[in-house]
């Protein structure tokens, strides 16, 4: 009988041989087949088909989706992973999005955000970082990267006007900030409409992360840079995970060399079973297993995209 399965993975040479047998190994279905549509030519349906299984009839998605999130209850951060992965395979539209933006109006607060978790997420784990509250404020980690998804699709509905709002609001007020919040930012300006702002807005998130230093741009030295409270140990952010693509704005941030040192430091922290390391607190033993894939996969998607050899 002939092999199947990891078993019938010829031995792994390059970086991507490398990831994919890790991928094989370890990843759930949505993520397999992620990987098979990125890098082996997958269509797109059988991902759609694996994404379905985590909708919900309010229109949100749920069912840890994102990995520090359990239980099967939707929440707008599940909500914004699924709606990176239609844009990934070019189908943001439609009624599955329509669904998604009356889920999103229904939970947003009265300022026209998301919430980073809603109370719905009570009675069911969750990372002791993301705390559940029952009157949550509207943040721009959960908003930002979502209305920048709906923005580059051109999908129009009445709660993202409210939404649009708040992110440049938040976004032009920022006197201090910390990595994650910054990359939801930089998610939200790198598809707003109004790209004179944008660039604008941009620009001065650029100084604030140089100012405080917000990136590390000496891979070797990460000492000499602060780690943001609430964050754990070691959990410092680099030009890359800024600018993933050489079109992000927050590329203009940084030079030439810095992002050369990145890029270096992004190939080499593949690890010995072929994936890439989780940097945030481990505090349960699933989210990091589910969390090591998709970090893979966001690796291996930035190295491609400047142009640095993975097979």
């Amino acid at each position: 009988m002939a092999e199947t399965g990891a078993s019938a993975v010829p031995p792994a040479r390059s970086p991507l041989a490398r990831a994919e047998r890790f991928v094989w190994l370890t990843a759930r279905v949505l993520e397999q087949r992620l990987f098979a549509h990125h890098f082996r030519d997958g269509g797109a349906g059988p991902v759609e088909t694996a994404l379905d299984a985590y909708r919900n009839e309010d229109g949100g998605y749920g069912h840890a989706l994102e990995p520090d999130l359990r239980g099967p209850v939707s929440q707008p951060l599940h909500t914004a992973r699924a709606l990176r992965v239609l844009d990934a395979l070019g189908r943001c539209a439609g009624p599955r999005v329509e669904g998604v933006c009356r889920y999103l109006t229904a939970v947003s607060t009265p300022d026209g955000a998301l919430p980073a978790v809603h109370p719905s997420q009570r009675g069911y784990p969750a990372a002791p970082f993301v705390p559940v509250v029952d009157d949550p404020p509207g943040d721009l980690l959960a908003t930002g990267p979502v209305v920048g998804l709906l923005h580059r699709n051109e999908v129009w509905h009445a709660w993202l006007f409210r939404a649009t709002d708040f992110c440049w609001q938040r976004i032009e007020s920022l006197r201090t900030t910390h990595p994650y919040e910054v990359e939801a930012a930089v998610a939200f300006l790198d598809r707003a409409p109004d790209r004179p702002r944008a660039e604008a807005a941009a620009d001065r998130l650029g100084r604030l992360v140089r100012e405080q230093r917000l990136a590390v741009l000496e891979p070797d030295r990460p000492d000499r840079y602060p780690v943001s409270p609430g964050y754990a140990p070691g959990e410092h952010h680099f030009p890359h995970d800024y600018a993933p693509t050489p079109g992000s704005l927050a590329r203009a941030w940084f030079t030439d060399d810095e992002m050369a040192r990145s890029l270096d430091f992004l190939a080499a922290a593949q690890q010995e079973d072929g994936g890439w390391p989780i940097r945030w607190r481990r505090w349960a033993p699933a989210p990091a297993l589910e969390a090591r894939p998709l970090v893979t996969l966001d690796a291996l998607l930035t190295l491609t995209a400047y142009g640095r050899p993975v097979d």
